[in-house]
């Protein structure tokens, strides 16, 4: 089971408009705002179909459950190796959004635990494979700004 995604903030707290990536395109602000959109698929206010075949989401869960790392200049296929345009101001309010749909990823669960939603990647999953997801997904990119 992931670690609680509100434990997360803490480590983005440390990070300015000037931190540097130690891999990849994303700014900052871009990470922050590429978090949003996945949280966002998690708490229900972004609905997704899953790209992947349903012959492969068996092994991508058996991935999911692993202790693999989500891997460098990964090429997100729904949105490709262009950047997408920011959204938000600065990158105090996208981390204010982005703390705000945390808070609304765990009400959601509060309130309609047996949920399934949809992930882009990993296909149909519970509040639990979530959490894994996005213990894995946060970290990821944490680590990718030298956060962690």
């Amino acid at each position: 089971m992931g670690k609680p995604v509100i434990e997360f903030l803490s480590y983005v707290q440390n990070l300015t408009e000037d931190t540097k990536p130690l891999w990849g395109k994303m700014t900052p602000r871009h990470m922050i705002e590429h978090l949003i959109l996945a949280v966002k698929m998690g708490n229900g206010k972004i609905k997704a179909e899953c790209f992947n075949p349903p012959e492969k989401i068996p092994t991508l869960k058996r991935f999911l459950q692993s202790s693999r790392h989500l891997p460098q200049n990964f090429i997100n296929p729904i949105i490709g190796d262009k950047l997408l345009p920011l959204e938000y101001s600065s990158l105090e309010e996208a981390i204010t959004v982005l703390k705000n749909e945390i808070d609304d990823y765990e009400t959601f669960y509060v309130e309609n635990p047996e949920a399934i939603l949809t992930n882009a990647t990993f296909g149909d999953l519970n509040k639990e494979e979530w959490d894994t997801f996005h213990d894995k997904h946060f970290t990821h990119h944490l680590k990718q700004f030298g956060l962690l």
